[in-house]
């Protein structure tokens, strides 16, 4: 056979794992006779054959480099059968034949009169350089030149500190720049090519280019892709510094490298005769594919152009044909694709395609394979050896009538891909739009479902508890230099529903004008909490502050309404389909709209804080917990009134001081008959006095209420918002003039404080308690006690006495002057006095 033949058959025979370690030529177009041979140690990695001395240079596993002469020697024996087939040439395999023994060499090529191997090494691999053997000489490398280590990312030994085999070979790949002194010009199919002398200078630098070296390229398993310049290698041991630096690293694949070449992809590139290829190709085990181009940057330089493709993977073998072909083998077929810029469209004249499509061959289980380069013009040959063993040359035609339409077919079918991925891709969103549509709607309906069940044992009326309920407590605290009530609210869900997604907490607190500012409406403040989710037995909590408001007076008392909203809107919002969502956007309902009108409002509660809620007591307080000190209000108009009488003193000024020196703490009393005070109290009154219990249900909402209980107190001291001190005392009297059938058990309410604010705030929170007290009751008792009525109606009258006698004197300090007004404000204060004696009486 010819020496490309040859030099194929060689190279496919010896990488074929099926056929182990065997070693055998035959003629193109003859089939194989049963060979004759002589066996190697081991399996056969590698076989490359030097056109100049002519030697096979065959790789075995863990054995080295043996060196054979491919020339044929006949006996007697081989004579032409009777069949007429050629007969087979046996190579006797000499142990003094190996080379280079060496169990760490992976693979190697031959550069002219050099031996470049690639061998591995614990943490690294290793490039070395020999001299082959001249003909004539010992088969033996005459020493080594040069060597450099390549970085590895993961150890090559096992577990134990041996070395390990690797699961894929590197590639090792010599590549010079096209001109007439290449020196591979002449020996392109042992593993080297050429390449365009731009893309050679881009790739390996200047150094490479004026020494016009070849470059050994390395595809290392990891997936690295580098190169040395083999005039440095040779010269490494002679030149000091660092021998890591000769290597540069090219690309990283990310998988194993199976394969480097180099093909035309230029406006010439279906010349099958060019030699000049200008483009680098990489192959990865997984069906990675790289190329490397010189292109343009925006100033118009020189650059390397890298670009990545995916092929249908594992890649087992390839090769790189004419017209900027590369062909490839995968399990299942040989695929050939086409580099060059008449294949599929893409955006720079001689750029690489942006997509390729691989085409089948027709042909399976191809583990090696080779271009042929001596056949008839107008095709193209591919040598290949299968996983049986079977030799095979494929004949492919290369004329523009087959790969004109082959290309259009192509392009015309990537385009209905693109096209079909896009209608794909819009049936997909509108899909995607429409599921979530329906799920939005269907999430609606689910809450709209539980909001009825909110709703319905919430407005069912029945007694006891409520299902989810809110309770306040109140405290005082001081989070700056003025001292805040503050409201907590316990928001808990007793039910077996699911308070989602639009259920809002709204709280109002609506203060009273106070008597000074008449004119003044009554102001609101609404409060929204969401409530986010509260499933059954969950409970939730918010602090909220009452006053004082913006002019420091906590004006009492307040009216705190607590309701459950469902907005209709937030939950409908998103349920709409995306159609609608366009009409309704001029629908945006006004800012002021109140949350009633769109939407579930759910009454919980409804309190009235008071005084006694905002009674604070320090000396019941332990020391651990006693509170700081308290402030009073802002400006007393009567601490001023008083103060302007006194002038600069030595002695207390302060609010105390001057109430107890000018105006003695003014008493009201209220007398509330035992016997409904009993039956109001009803449970709670057992086991305690009927004093202790009623001051315990007066405090009930009070801070204080469980230090009064455990005290069983019946008298407290305690400190008004406006820092004014309040005597509350709780105890049982007989009225013996009043009762016709004797004397009338009753309990006294006292009310005491020097603060006339104070003292009607309480007086008035104490009348409110017992008001709703008698309205409860009143259907419960048979009827009052027989009261003397003449007591009653004299009481009445000179009740009607001091009322006119009262306006009289109001109407009088509007006119009198200063000389007679102090006496006219100290009969006030005794008419006021005498109104309240004898006190209010409940029965």
């Amino acid at each position: 056979p010819s020496g490309a033949l040859l030099s194929a058959v060689w190279l496919l025979l010896g990488l074929a794992g099926a056929w182990g370690r065997q070693v055998l030529a035959a003629g193109e177009g003859r089939s194989l006779a049963a060979p004759r041979l002589d066996s190697f140690p081991a399996q056969v990695w590698q076989l490359e054959l030097s056109a100049v001395p002519g030697l096979l240079y065959v790789l075995c596993a863990r054995r080295g480099i043996y060196c054979l002469s491919p020339d044929p020697k006949s006996d007697g024996s081989d004579r032409d059968s009777e069949d007429g087939e050629l007969p087979c040439a046996l190579i006797s395999v000499d142990p003094d034949a190996c080379l280079l023994p060496d169990a760490a060499l992976c693979t190697f090529t031959v550069v002219a009169d050099k031996l470049v191997t690639l061998a591995q090494g614990p943490a690294h691999w290793k490039v070395q350089l020999f001299e082959c053997p001249r003909p004539g000489e010992d088969a033996r490398p005459r020493g080594q030149v040069g060597e450099v280590e390549l970085s590895i990312s993961s150890p090559l030994t096992g577990p134990l500190g041996e070395p390990t085999a690797p699961r894929f070979l590197p590639v090792l790949r010599c590549v010079s720049p096209a001109g007439p002194s290449t020196l591979l010009s002449r020996v392109q199919g042992s593993g080297g090519f050429l390449l365009e002398r731009a893309l050679f200078g881009l790739l390996f630098g200047v150094d490479a280019s004026l020494l016009e070296s070849p470059v050994i390229l390395c595809g290392l398993p990891d997936g690295q892709l580098c190169c040395v310049v083999l005039k440095t290698l040779v010269t490494s041991k002679l030149s000091p510094g660092d021998p890591k630096a000769l290597v540069k690293i090219l690309h990283h694949l990310e998988e194993p490298v199976v394969f480097i070449g180099a093909v035309k992809t230029g406006s010439s590139a279906q010349d099958v005769g060019d030699t000049h290829p200008d483009c680098l190709v990489a192959l990865g085990h997984d069906g990675r594919v790289l190329t490397i181009k010189a292109g343009c940057d925006e100033a118009g330089t020189l650059v390397p152009a890298l670009r990545e493709y995916r092929l249908p993977g594992p890649v087992l073998c390839a090769a790189c044909g004419g017209g900027g072909r590369v062909y490839h083998s995968t399990t299942s077929e040989l695929c050939v694709v086409d580099l060059a810029q008449g294949g599929v469209p893409s955006g720079d004249l001689g750029d690489p395609p942006s997509l390729l499509c691989p085409a089948g061959l027709g042909v399976c289980s191809v583990v090696t394979l080779s271009v042929l380069s001596e056949v008839p013009e107008g095709t193209r040959g591919l040598l290949a050896l299968s996983t049986r063993g079977r030799l095979m040359t494929c004949r492919l035609q290369l004329s523009s009538e087959v790969s004109g339409p082959t290309r259009a077919a192509a392009a015309s079918t990537g385009q209905k891909i693109k096209d079909l991925l896009s209608g794909i891709g819009t049936v997909s969103e509108r899909l995607s739009s429409l599921r979530k549509a329906v799920e939005q709607r269907n999430k609606a309906l689910t809450c709209l479902n539980e909001a009825m069940n909110v709703s319905c044992i919430l407005l069912s009326g029945r007694e006891g508890p409520k299902p989810i309920s809110c309770t306040v407590t109140t405290a005082w605290s001081r989070p700056q230099l003025q001292d805040v009530l503050t409201a907590t609210f316990w928001l808990e869900n007793s039910s077996g529903l699911c308070l989602d997604r639009g259920w809002t907490l709204c709280v109002q607190v609506l203060t009273s004008a106070s008597a000074s500012d008449s004119d003044m409406a009554s102001a609101a403040t609404t409060y929204t909490i969401p409530v986010d989710r509260l499933g059954p037995g969950d409970r939730r909590e918010v602090t909220l502050p009452l006053g004082p408001g913006e002019d420091g007076v906590l004006h009492l008392p307040l009216t705190v309404s607590c309701a459950l909203h469902y907005s209709l809107r937030e939950v409908m919002g998103g349920a709409r389909a995306p159609s609608e969502s366009s009409k309704d956007s001029s629908d945006e309902c006004c800012p002021d709209v109140l949350p009633e009108q769109d939407g579930i409002s759910l009454p919980l509660c409804e309190h009235t804080v008071d005084v006694l809620w905002c009674l604070r007591f320090p000396g019941l307080a332990p020391a651990h917990t006693q509170a700081p000190g308290l402030l009073g209000p802002l400006c007393d108009p009567v601490d001023t009134f008083l103060g302007s009488f006194l002038g600069p003193r030595s002695e207390p000024t302060g609010p105390a001081s001057l109430r107890a020196k000018f105006l003695p703490p003014s008493v009201a009393t209220i007398k509330v008959s035992a016997e409904l005070l009993r039956a109001a109290l009803g449970d709670h009154h057992s086991g305690t006095s009927l004093d202790c219990a009623a001051l315990q249900w007066l405090l009930a909402e009070n801070a204080a209420l469980d230090v009064v209980r455990a005290r069983q107190l019946s008298s407290v001291q305690g400190v008004a918002p406006d820092g004014a001190d309040v005597h509350l005392t709780v105890r049982e009297v007989a009225m013996t003039d009043l009762g016709a059938a004797g004397p009338l058990q009753t309990v006294e309410i006292q009310v005491q404080s020097s603060s006339p604010a104070s003292l009607c705030g309480t007086h008035h929170a104490v009348i409110g308690r017992l008001q709703v007290m008698v309205v409860e009751q009143a259907a419960r008792i048979p009827g009052p006690p027989d009261l003397r009525v003449q007591c009653l109606q004299q009481t009445y009258s000179s009740h009607e006495t001091l009322l006119r006698e009262v306006q009289t004197l109001r109407d009088r300090l509007c006119t009198e002057d200063e000389a007679t007004l102090h006496a006219t404000a100290q009969r006030l204060l005794q008419v006021h006095r005498q109104l309240r004696s004898p006190s209010l009486l409940l029965v």
